[in-house]
């Protein structure tokens, strides 16, 4: 890791009408070093990046690039001088191929017309560098996100970028692609790239970066060595108090009546699956991308089809022909991407809490508005939820809180058993420990928790019973007394099982 200093931020600040998303920050980036900048949502990080991106203008202060001034950007400039930002939202065109993604805006052309064998070859030979595998021919619409992601890396690194900003990468992916990820930012590093890595997941931090800064109410906290800080300081640094466990204790574990049993259930791409949940109780489906986790999932919340096999739901068989049906049944999802599938990011907090249940809140198609005002705020008050009024439009809350509001949106349906599909993918370490209060309270009071994660410290660190999945089959049911990272590993890698 050299010394150089390629990057800085010098007494940047940003405001905007009525508050200061960053406040004199000041801070320096090394040439070939990973630097990981940590905080709670609403901490400043994405503003900062977004000064130097482009995307952002400073209300003041300046940004130095190997040498250079700037008191702003523009997004050609910040490329044209080396920088390039992979975001949490994706940057694709889901209609067009891998390889026309990569190029897009600066296609290779064949006179005037671009040259698809050329970008495919181009495509296929980063693929290969840094051991990612995927036909360039591939519709984006078609992969995956985790797959969706490995396509936003492959098109930064084929601009030659001499820093990449890396903004959540590993919040979609699973621990394989994960392992994939840490080897090309080893070698890019080795390459003398400079890495800003943001991310939620501390033990990643702990893995990769050289330094670590942290920011809080958009202030600088403190620069350290990694290997000179802990866990337990960044997150006192980070949320500016001590947060005891990371994973709450549950007041007691009294499991009640089976509310759901899937019998040999068969399609959707998933095989003969047998098992159950009972009141009172979080059982994790674990495994790693393309396992059939969420497919088993739809097929419950009735997204999909079993092709055989049975549901039963509080001792009554069901076969839910709808998400409608389902929580007509008593059965909620929360699914894995809340800014596409859980929210409606341009409506109210209100509005999106009682989506689900306009029906139960209506009388001759007229919506009773004191009823839905109520229900709004009865699960303002109980998930916590931050929101200056009822009356805010999710997307301008945190990461967290949008997810506290997808999740108010299906409790508000009365359900009896709610499937939690990466609660607390990109959400922060506070964040995070709230969700898993609101966990232990929901199955406390009864409820019947599925929870499907690819953190393999959350799986262990919230599940009663786990269910391990392996490319559409299950390979292992384990109980709390059997977690252990190796044997998940190995129960959900292609020879679990064997």
């Amino acid at each position: 890791m050299g010394e150089q200093v390629i990057l800085e931020f010098k007494n940047i600040t940003k405001r905007y009408p009525g508050t200061v998303a960053l406040d004199d920050v000041t801070i320096d980036f090394r040439q070939g070093e990973v630097h990981a900048l940590v905080g709670e949502n609403g901490a400043g990080k994405s503003t900062l990046i977004k000064t130097c991106s482009g995307a952002v203008t400073p209300t003041s202060g300046e940004i130095i690039i190997d040498g250079k001034r700037f008191d702003k950007l523009s997004p050609a400039l910040s490329q044209e001088n080396g920088i390039a930002v992979i975001y949490q939202e994706f940057n694709l065109v889901n209609e067009l191929s891998v390889a026309e993604n990569v190029f897009l805006g600066c296609p290779i052309r064949k006179g005037v017309v671009p040259d698809m064998k050329r970008m495919e070859q181009e495509t296929t030979k980063i693929l290969k560098r840094f051991h990612m595998t995927m036909d360039p021919r591939s519709l984006v619409e078609n992969l995956s996100i985790g797959y969706q992601q490995m396509v936003e890396i492959t098109k930064a690194i084929s601009k030659n970028a001499k820093i990449l900003v890396m903004d959540e990468p590993t919040a979609p992916l699973t621990t394989a692609e994960v392992d994939i990820l840490m080897g090309i930012i080893a070698q890019l590093k080795a390459e003398g790239v400079t890495i800003v890595y943001i991310s939620h997941r501390l033990e990643e931090i702990f893995s990769i970066s050289d330094r670590v800064s942290v920011l809080r109410d958009g202030q600088l906290i403190k620069t350290m060595n990694t290997a000179e800080t802990n866990r337990e300081e960044l997150i006192k640094l980070m949320v500016g108090r001590e947060l005891k466990e990371t994973f709450p204790k549950r007041k007691e574990n009294i499991y009640g009546e089976i509310v759901l049993e899937a019998k040999h259930l068969t399609g959707n791409g998933v095989k003969d699956i047998s098992f159950h949940v009972r009141k009172g109780e979080i059982l994790a489906f674990a495994g790693i991308m393309g396992a059939g986790r969420t497919e088993l999932a739809q097929m419950i919340f009735g997204m999909a089809r079993p092709e055989s096999g049975e549901i039963i739901f509080k001792g009554e068989k069901v076969q839910p022909r709808s998400p409608a049906q389902a929580v007509d049944h008593g059965i909620a999802l929360v699914p894995e991407d809340r800014k596409q599938q859980g929210a409606i990011l341009e409506l109210s907090v209100q509005d999106n809490i009682t989506l689900a249940q306009l029906r139960r809140l209506s009388k001759l198609t007229v919506i009773d508005k004191q009823k839905e005002k109520s229900v709004a705020h009865e699960f303002r008050e109980s998930l916590r939820i931050k929101t200056p009024t009822m009356t805010q439009e999710v997307n301008s809350l945190s990461g967290g809180n949008q997810q506290k509001v997808v999740l108010a949106k299906w409790l508000a349906t009365e359900p009896d058993l709610i499937i939690l599909d990466e609660p607390t993918r990109g959400i922060d370490v506070g964040a995070k420990h709230e969700i898993y209060m609101i966990m232990n309270e929901l199955v406390e009071n009864g409820k019947a928790i599925i929870m499907i994660t690819s953190e393999m410290e959350e799986l262990i660190g919230m599940a009663d019973r786990m269910i391990v999945l392996c490319e559409g089959n299950m390979t292992a049911e384990l109980t709390h007394e059997d977690f252990d990272k190796e044997k998940i590993l190995h129960y959900a890698s292609k020879t679990g099982g064997n």
